[in-house]
């Protein structure tokens, strides 16, 4: 199956990992702490990469923008349950080794995508409208 536009985005790219790594070091907890914490951990991981799915989806610059910021959103939850996994001594130091290069990789990179949507397209119309004269 061919990748869809969005999958090929570093930025979704990204998120997946993060997602994928939550999900591994979830599978493994008890269930009261994967039905309790645990999903909402996840739960939060994957909205990253789900937001950015839907806002390259919808069509304007204005509803992606959008969904990019709940994807920071997102980030930042993930973030917060990570924090009271570790407190609670759910996840170990080498979970949040590996965890934390990629979501401090995320932000940024989700603020640049946030910034480039629709500059690209702006600066060829403005290409375009100025030969057509």
């Amino acid at each position: 199956m061919e990748k869809a536009n969005f999958e090929k985005l570093e930025v979704y790219q990204l998120a997946v990992k993060i997602a994928d790594t939550v999900w591994n070091m979830v599978n493994g907890w008890k269930n009261f702490e994967k039905n309790s914490l645990g999903t909402q951990l996840v739960s939060a991981a994957d909205s990253i990469g789900a937001n950015i799915a839907e806002g390259y989806g919808r069509g304007s610059y204005q509803d992606n923008k959008q969904f990019v910021r709940s994807a920071r959103g997102s980030l930042n939850e993930t973030k917060h349950w990570l924090k009271l996994s570790y407190q609670r001594q759910l996840i170990k130091e080498d979970s949040v080794k590996q965890l934390k290069p990629l979501m401090d990789e995320l932000a940024p990179r989700l603020n640049a995508y946030l910034n480039s949507i629709g500059k690209q397209n702006t600066k060829k119309d403005q290409q375009i409208s100025t030969t057509d004269n």
